[in-house]
């Protein structure tokens, strides 16, 4: 399975914030849309960097005193780590493993085709792990003609 295939199925939407917002801003935006990441864009829609819960967690750990105050822009990570639409899964989990991530935005050209996260990628894994053993199953059982 591919990248474009878990985003046929989950949707291309991708919540964004921009980077002047506040920390407090983007954590309400997490809470209402029940995500984990969101990607800064700037006026004109081009991606910035990311934030997710933990980048939310470490400003309010380390920078309490001016939490209210403090902006995106001050916890974003800017060394995007994306992918294509024609990733395989066992790539962007290898990716999100070894960079320890949670999201991958899929990029084609210069265009936003999406995001995935890591439970997209375990979901659909576990989908051809079942497929793959059933039809393991009907083998074994002598259920095909020939």
């Amino acid at each position: 399975m591919k990248a474009k295939e878990i985003l046929a199925t989950k949707g291309s939407r991708v919540v964004t914030v921009a980077k002047d917002s506040s920390v407090i801003d983007a954590m309400s935006i997490f809470s209402a849309n029940r995500i984990g990441s969101l990607l800064v864009v700037d006026k004109d829609g081009r991606i910035l960097g990311i934030i997710g819960a933990r980048d939310v967690l470490m400003a309010v750990i380390n920078h309490l005193d001016e939490i209210k105050t403090l902006t995106v822009e001050k916890i974003m990570t800017t060394d995007l780590i994306v992918g294509t639409p024609d990733d395989s899964i066992d790539y962007l989990s290898n990716i999100m493993t070894e960079n320890r991530i949670r999201h991958v935005p899929i990029i084609e050209g210069k265009e936003l085709k999406g995001i995935v996260s890591i439970g997209d990628v375990v979901k659909s894994q576990l989908k051809e792990t079942h497929v793959e053993n059933k039809y393991l199953k009907d083998y074994i059982a002598d259920k095909y003609p020939g």
